[in-house]
């Protein structure tokens, strides 16, 4: 049986990366489950794997979890679906989106194909390169009431008071400058006279 290395790696921080060793007749909810386990991020939260091109455009989508409009659009579960069924090439690569309340964005290439080899256990964590970025939780995330907003605003309004009267500086600082432009000019008319 062929045995498929992905590089799994977070989109937003390149230098963490796990290298996966799964079998081919593995199905997606696999790999996603041996991503969790080399991750330590909850396995079960709404996520999906998309076959893609070289430049990690999304293609087709395979959920796990799916809203209800995903599968009346006849969405393909990972549950049902073996990784076989889609390498087309050597370094095939899949985009894979985990929690879509509060989405961590993966990039999932097919590294090598290899044979497996006798008394190994797969799937498997061929290696492990940095520390996974700690979940943000939802209790992270300061929600304004309306009361606050109507607050913030009334300060914006209120600001005006810590500002600078405009209009008294400027009318000093106008003064002075048409006086001293007079000055340079009568000085400049002066020298003209004098050729």
């Amino acid at each position: 049986m062929a045995i498929y290395r992905f590089r799994v790696t977070f989109e937003d921080y390149e230098d963490v990366y796990r290298d996966i060793d799964m079998p081919s007749k593995s199905t997606f909810i696999e790999l996603h489950h041996e991503i969790h386990k080399s991750t330590g991020y909850q396995a079960d939260a709404s996520s999906s794997f998309y076959v893609s091109n070289d430049q990690w455009k999304k293609g087709t989508e395979i959920a796990l979890m799916p809203s209800s409009r995903k599968i009346d659009a006849g969405v393909l579960l990972m549950e049902d679906i073996r990784l076989s069924k889609f390498i087309d090439d050597p370094h095939q690569k899949f985009y894979y989106i985990y929690n879509f309340d509060r989405p961590y964005d993966f990039h999932v290439e097919l590294i090598k194909i290899l044979k497996e080899e006798e008394g190994k256990e797969y799937p498997s964590i061929f290696k492990s390169v940095g520390q996974a970025p700690k979940m943000i939780a939802a209790a992270n995330f300061p929600v304004a009431s309306e009361e606050e907003d109507d607050e913030y605003v009334e300060e914006v309004e209120g600001a005006e008071e810590y500002g600078v009267d405009e209009e008294d500086d400027y009318e000093t600082m106008d003064g002075d400058d048409e006086e001293e432009g007079d000055e340079n000019q009568e000085d400049f008319g002066a020298a003209e006279d004098d050729y």
